[in-house]
């Protein structure tokens, strides 16, 4: 079988920033806890850390930022966790503790470090991308690939069916945001 990349045919093959920040916004996300990472870093947390919109939390370990998350949803607050794919997975305790156990809505970007964009993440040769979506599927965490513009429309209904009915959603970015 053949793996293929989500995507509309005739599409470009780019990701801005602009749209995805613009898709948390209109999700209701008011905090983005991150840890600083390479793939997300000037298309995404640089705009967002001067966003007026939004207050982020920077923490020094990913697997912190699923307890904040959790804490803050129980005083009605939404929050983005925005980590790398190695943070993902050192926090798999706390995802399956708290997120999955708990069935918290813990909503959580994860860029793909090193991650080809035009391969699918399954069957990618870095070991770490390959193993992200198939731990997503047996810890029964929803999983969205954003690796195009095209696919910036899944992340608003994503994360409002995470906080509608409590459970986990994991948005996977597939390639560098432009900074836009």
């Amino acid at each position: 079988m053949e793996a293929s990349v989500a995507g509309v045919d005739g599409d470009v093959r780019e990701l801005h920033g602009g749209g995805i920040i613009a898709a948390i916004k209109a999700s209701g996300i008011e905090y983005v806890l991150a840890v600083p990472d390479i793939v997300t870093s000037k298309g995404l947390l640089g705009p967002i850390a001067r966003n007026q919109d939004f207050q982020l939390i920077r923490v020094c370990k990913e697997d912190e930022c699923i307890g904040i998350a959790s804490g803050l949803s129980y005083s009605d607050r939404r929050a983005l966790i925005l980590i790398q794919y190695t943070g993902f997975l050192d926090s798999l305790n706390a995802i399956r503790g708290i997120a999955v156990e708990y069935k918290q809505p813990i909503c959580m970007m994860v860029g793909l470090l090193g991650h080809d964009p035009e391969v699918a993440p399954r069957v990618s040769p870095r070991y770490g991308v390959r193993i992200i979506e198939p731990i997503c599927d047996d810890m029964g965490i929803a999983h969205h690939l954003i690796n195009v513009d095209a696919d910036v429309n899944k992340i608003q209904p994503a994360i409002e069916k995470a906080y509608r009915e409590s459970e986990p959603v994991a948005l996977l970015i597939g390639r560098r945001p432009k900074a836009s």
